[in-house]
């Protein structure tokens, strides 16, 4: 069986080309603490999510933000999150206390985003543990807002002291990875390898080299630093935060 150290290599390794290669994603503005873009919450689940956001946030500085796009872009969950989470700067500069839950239901993905300050408390296996047996499970019979209201849940609980509950549920093996997965990374890496050849051949040798972002403390820092994310609608804006790609995604 392949170990999970493997497939993180080779997922990081093609989230740095697919990186490197992709356009410019277009994010949509913070308005709030729930930015519900692909519409699928009513304006009473979407004051309620908001409501329980803001008590947490009050109480302990860490802002925890939920957004659901259209589209991902041609990019990955894992791309668009952490720079989708980079541009709005969650969190607070001096702590990088934010997390993005962020739910794409054109592709069917969904991703928890943790920044650099709570990686230790909301820990990438209990991450999985949330979407595996909170989120999904609802997603998979059309209640969008039963499973981002039970993530949420999930994450402030974690996030308040209380992983006990979580803890207990049946684990989601982080070690036993699909080897067909690991096959699909190895593929797409070489091909965007052979893409990046040609390229370079095209340009002589000569500025068609593309330059890879190499790791920084804490994680990956990836090549997109944001900051468009001022105060929008209503004065709410991120805090200055950052992720280094912590966290789990999953489908349904």
């Amino acid at each position: 069986m392949i170990g999970r150290r493997a497939f993180a290599c080779a997922a990081a390794l093609l989230w740095l080309v697919a990186t490197a290669l992709a356009a410019d994603l277009q994010f949509p503005a913070l308005t709030g603490r729930v930015v519900d873009a692909a519409n699928l919450l009513t304006p009473d689940q979407r004051a309620g999510i908001e409501a329980k956001l803001k008590a947490h946030e009050d109480k302990t500085s860490d802002q925890v933000v939920v957004a659901t796009v259209p589209s991902l872009q041609g990019t990955t969950i894992e791309d668009f999150g952490n720079r989708l989470f980079r541009d709005w700067k969650l969190g607070q500069a001096k702590t990088n206390n934010g997390v993005l839950l962020l739910v794409a239901p054109a592709e069917r993905k969904v991703r928890i985003e943790v920044g650099y300050g709570l990686e230790g408390a909301l820990t990438d296996a209990l991450s999985k543990v949330i979407i595996a047996s909170a989120i999904t499970p609802r997603f998979k019979q059309g209640d969008f807002a039963g499973g981002i209201g039970a993530g949420i849940d999930g994450i402030l609980a974690i996030l308040s002291g209380d992983a006990q509950g979580w803890q207990r549920k049946p684990q989601v093996r982080g070690d036993e990875v699909d080897p067909a997965q690991v096959t699909l990374f190895v593929v797409l890496f070489l091909v965007i390898l052979f893409v990046m050849w040609r390229m370079n051949r095209a340009g002589g040798g000569r500025g068609g080299i593309i330059v890879l972002p190499g790791p920084g403390s804490g994680g990956w820092s990836g090549g997109y630093s944001g900051g468009s994310s001022g105060g929008y609608g209503g004065g709410f804006s991120g805090g200055g935060g950052s992720s280094g790609g912590g966290g789990a995604s999953g489908d349904w």
